[in-house]
């Protein structure tokens, strides 16, 4: 038992970082001090905004769009409401989700402002818009950031007197193209005053808040948010991924401007996206608390900005189990490479043969390319084979999460059971050059996991002893941490269509796992991954044979363009 103490520490001190990492801060509640964000204070308008649905022109819209005029109004900001037409597409979609040919209602915006001491400065725009979809209250998507706003405001009031103009924008028919979003910034007058820009979403009913999108040219922006935000949730890989995706919020309409911009969302619980279950009741509260306790630290740092961040090169920017944030230049991450190689290099003159660097090649490839293969095969299997309820594959993620961790874990068994693991293997190195050629600011989700596998074998073959033990627990730890807490997010974002990234993230943990791991011998290795992938399948066919999730969207039979 004791030759697998080393890895069995490490995997626990792994999933505890993840789950660190992954997991929302706890509510606060109406005790919280007045400067400080509240769930429990901004629950009471999520119960008010997500009562019911509230599609554009119904009834139950112009009751919110009234309550959120009143609210705004309470709290000292200027506020009106400003009417355009809803756009044919919006109309279309409105007429199907209604069933009848009734004319297309207006789209109506509300718009506030809680004036600075210098009006003359570059304003402060929180946005979220206040329509749900056809037959969901939309407590997540998008009750939850209006509250947050409301809750924001309140808590920078109380902070004292803002040094610039805090506006305020609750978009109208989001759910139905964006048209308030795109009407305010081609046509209101108002949009010359924005200096900066903060949006909030939600696609799911909890999890963390990621800031997942940024304005180009970044580098300013987000050295702000690092030195703003007490507990951040940011990823600029999440940024790439969420901008190679055919994906809009009512941000897109003002990345055409020369705006400071952040886009904020938590997407945990996916089978509460656009659901009738998407009620008050059923939203994580530490989600609404961490969207509004980073919404607020940036706030008020840009409010009391002597000036707003301008154009700077992009950042690559992630935080570590939400702990605290590394952001760097992304020119610098071939810095990062070329001292991941070295250590590699390092690795390489300590093997014994070329043959055991091509075994330990062959082991990445295995997980690589098998496992890609294996996860494709499988999603396959689960359902994505033919026509697909597009909310009823999100009522599955969590499955499907664990079968992708089921079918990663059954080829890493083998590549350490045939091939030894990897030992003094480049691929890593040469995958993180063509990542950083093509996608900068999304390598690091390589580099990062190369550098602390390489510090671990290092440590444990030149400090040597106990010592160099600790030191090698304490490395691959973090590296697989790490490894976890980020295929948790990508697994939210995209596995139910693309389960095959999962397998580049398995490669990466064979380096720890190779350190700490006691031989395992070839029919052992093959019987422990065949169990694991009747495992993956019996969880396959389940999801296949399960009936459609009674938490899809009720419009979704039929099949609705997103």
């Amino acid at each position: 038992m004791r030759k697998y103490l080393g890895l069995l520490a490490a995997v626990s001190i792994a999933l505890i970082l993840a789950i660190v990492g992954t997991t929302p801060p706890s509510p606060r509640d109406e005790t919280a001090p007045q400067t400080d964000f509240s769930a429990a204070r901004a629950m009471v308008d999520v119960r008010q905004v997500a009562a019911a649905p509230h599609v554009t022109g119904s009834a139950e819209n112009a009751r919110v769009r009234a309550y959120l005029v009143e609210r705004l109004r309470a709290l000292g900001l200027d506020t009106g409401t400003t009417a355009s037409p809803l756009g044919e597409q919006g109309a279309a979609r409105l007429r199907q989700w209604r069933g009848d040919e009734m004319a297309a209602p207006p789209v109506e915006n509300i718009f506030a402002r809680l004036g600075g001491s210098d009006p003359s400065l570059p304003a402060v725009l929180l946005m979220a818009h206040y329509d749900s979809v056809w037959g969901s209250a939309g407590a997540s998507d998008d009750a939850a950031g209006v509250a947050a706003i409301l809750e924001i405001v309140r808590a920078v009031k109380a902070k004292g007197a803002l040094p610039r103009d805090l506006l305020v924008l609750f978009t109208d028919a989001e759910e139905l193209g964006l048209e308030g979003a795109k009407y305010f910034f081609a046509n209101n007058s108002n949009r010359r005053r924005v200096g900066a820009i903060i949006n909030l979403e939600a696609r799911g009913g909890g999890g963390r808040t990621t800031l997942f999108q940024t304005s180009a040219q970044n580098g300013e922006a987000m050295r702000l948010y690092h030195r703003a935000v007490d507990r951040p949730g940011a990823s600029s890989l999440a940024a790439f991924v969420y901008s190679v995706l055919p994906n809009d919020t009512d941000l897109t309409p003002a990345l055409s401007g020369d705006y400071t911009a952040y886009n904020f969302a938590f997407i945990g619980r996916p089978g509460l996206y656009h659901s009738p279950d998407a009620t008050p009741e059923n939203l994580d509260q530490g989600a609404l608390q961490d969207m509004g306790a980073q919404g607020l630290d940036l706030t008020w740092a840009l409010l009391s900005a002597e000036t707003l961040p301008g154009k700077a090169a992009d950042l690559t920017f992630f935080d570590m189990f939400g702990l605290f944030l590394i952001s760097y230049p992304a020119w610098a991450g071939w810095l990062l490479i070329a001292a991941a190689a070295l250590l590699v290099i390092d690795q390489i003159r300590a093997a014994e043969t070329r043959k055991t660097m091509a075994r330990g090649s062959a082991a990445t490839l295995l997980v690589i390319l098998l496992g890609a293969g294996l996860l494709y095969l499988f999603n396959l299997l689960s359902g994505a084979d033919g026509a697909i309820n597009y909310y009823d594959r999100l009522a599955a993620t969590t499955r499907l999460e664990v079968q992708a961790l089921l079918i990663c874990a059954a080829m890493l068994v083998l590549a350490l059971a045939w091939l030894g693991g990897q030992r003094a293997s480049l691929i890593g190195i040469i995958l993180a050059i063509v990542v950083q050629l093509f996608a900068p600011t999304a390598a690091y989700i390589i580099v990062i996991p190369l550098l602390l596998g390489g510090l671990a074998a290092v440590a444990k073959r030149r400090v040597g002893g106990g010592g160099g033990i600790a030191l090698a627990v304490l490395f691959a730890a973090i590296s697989l941490g790490f490894l976890f807490q980020n295929s948790h997010a990508l697994m939210q974002g995209v596995g139910p269509a693309m389960p095959m990234v999962a397998a580049l993230l398995a490669a990466l943990a064979l380096p720890p796992l190779t350190i700490l791991a006691p031989p395992v011998s070839g029919r052992a290795g093959n019987i422990i991954a065949a169990f694991l992938l009747i495992a993956a399948l019996a969880l396959a066919l389940w999801v296949r044979l399960d009936p459609v999730a009674e938490t899809v969207a009720v419009y979704s039979e039929f099949r609705m363009p997103r």
